[in-house]
C-alpha cells in the first residue's frame, strides 16, 4: 500500500497530542499506512480578541476545512466542542472518538480542599473565555470577578500560578490528556455545571467522497460516544447556537436508555433554563430537538437574542 494519509491540525500542544493519538491508532489499525500530521494556523489561534468580539462559530475549525475542501488534507482532527453542528456538504465526521472526562475542571495555585465551587473565596478572580461557563459560575456566585483567559493550557496555568487568578475553569479532558490531571483541584459536578456539547470527545472530519479515508477512519468510532455526542449537538443546532453562546448539554445512557440534560442562561446568569428527557439511544437527534423545544417553551429564544 503507498497510501498516505495526511492529518490537519491546529498546532497547539493539546491539538498535536491529540493528532498524533489519532495518526498511533490509524497506523496501529494500518501497519502498512503512511501518516503524517500537517500543521494549519486557525483564526482562534492567530487573533487573541475575546471568542465573543472575534465570533465564536468555527474559528478554531474553519481554515482545516477549507484545507479538506482544497484536498491539502486527508483528516481534519478537532475537539469536538470546537466543531459547528452544521459542516459543509462535502464533509462528514466520519469518527468520534472515545470521549475523556467530560467535566470541567477547577484549578488553584495551590492543593486546596474544595468540595464545591461555593467554596471558592469571596470575590475570587476566576479565568476562563467561556460564555457557558461564565453564566453558570455566576448564577450560584455572583461576587466571583470572571476575567477572559486565552491562549494555550500551559500559558493558562502560568498566568494563574503568577497570581493574575485566584482561579481557573478548563477542560479535564484536556488537562488529562497533556498529563495535568494533578492539577485539577474540583472535578466539577454536572449538578454544579454542566459542559459544553461534545465536551471530552475528538472528532474526525473527512471528505465524503474519499471512500477510502472514510472506511479507515469509521475503526476509531467510538458508538456511545457517537451516540450521546449526537444528541447534544441536535440540541445545539436546534437552538441555533454555537460555542460563544451560553449553552450546556451532557448525555448519559440509563439503563439502556439515554437522557439527556440541557442548559440555556443569560450571559450574566441571572437565569438559567434547564430541561432533561430520558429517550431512545435509537433517535439520539430526536432526543436533542426534544430538549431543545422543552427550553424553547421556557423562554431559550429569546435569553439568546440577548448575547
Amino acid at each position: 500500500m503507498n497510501r498516505c494519509l495526511v492529518i490537519g491540525s491546529r498546532g497547539s500542544k493539546l491539538a498535536l497530542w491529540q493528532a498524533n493519538n489519532i495518526q498511533i491508532q490509524l497506523q496501529a489499525i494500518v501497519p502498512e499506512l503512511a501518516v503524517r500530521i500537517e500543521i494549519i494556523r486557525t483564526t482562534g489561534d492567530v487573533k487573541t480578541d475575546p471568542l465573543t468580539v472575534i465570533g465564536g462559530k468555527g474559528v478554531f475549525t474553519k481554515e482545516l476545512e477549507d484545507a479538506l475542501l482544497e484536498r491539502r488534507i486527508d483528516i481534519a482532527v478537532h475537539s469536538l466542542k470546537d466543531l459547528p453542528t452544521v459542516l459543509p456538504d462535502t464533509l462528514t465526521i466520519a469518527a468520534m472518538c472515545k470521549r475523556e472526562d467530560p467535566r470541567d475542571a477547577l484549578v488553584l495555585r495551590e492543593a486546596n480542599q474544595i468540595q464545591s465551587l461555593r467554596d471558592l473565596k469571596e470575590n475570587a478572580v476566576v479565568g476562563t473565555s467561556s460564555q457557558r461557563r461564565l453564566a453558570q459560575l455566576k448564577s450560584g456566585r455572583h461576587d466571583l470577578v470572571v476575567n477572559d483567559l486565552r491562549g494555550n493550557v500551559d500559558t493558562r496555568i502560568r498566568k494563574l500560578d503568577e497570581g493574575q487568578y485566584d482561579a481557573l475553569i478548563l477542560a479535564s479532558a484536556g488537562l488529562k490528556r497533556l498529563g495535568l490531571g494533578d492539577r485539577i483541584s474540583y472535578s466539577i459536578s454536572f449538578e454544579e455545571m454542566l459542559p459544553a456539547v461534545g465536551q471530552g470527545a475528538i472528532a474526525i472530519e473527512t471528505r465524503k467522497d474519499d471512500e477510502f479515508t472514510v472506511e479507515t477512519v469509521m475503526r476509531l468510532d467510538h458508538e456511545p460516544t457517537r451516540i450521546a455526542c449526537l444528541a447534544e449537538r441536535a440540541l445545539l443546532r436546534s437552538l441555533g447556537g454555537g460555542c460563544q453562546f451560553p449553552i450546556a448539554a451532557h448525555a448519559t445512557f440509563v439503563e439502556g436508555a439515554l437522557k439527556l440534560d440541557g442548559l440555556v442562561a443569560s450571559p450574566d446568569g441571572f437565569t438559567i433554563l434547564k430541561s432533561s428527557l430520558l429517550g431512545s439511544a435509537n433517535e439520539p437527534e430526536q432526543l436533542g430537538i426534544s430538549v431543545a423545544n422543552k427550553l424553547k417553551e421556557k423562554g431559550a429564544e429569546s435569553l439568546l437574542k440577548q448575547h
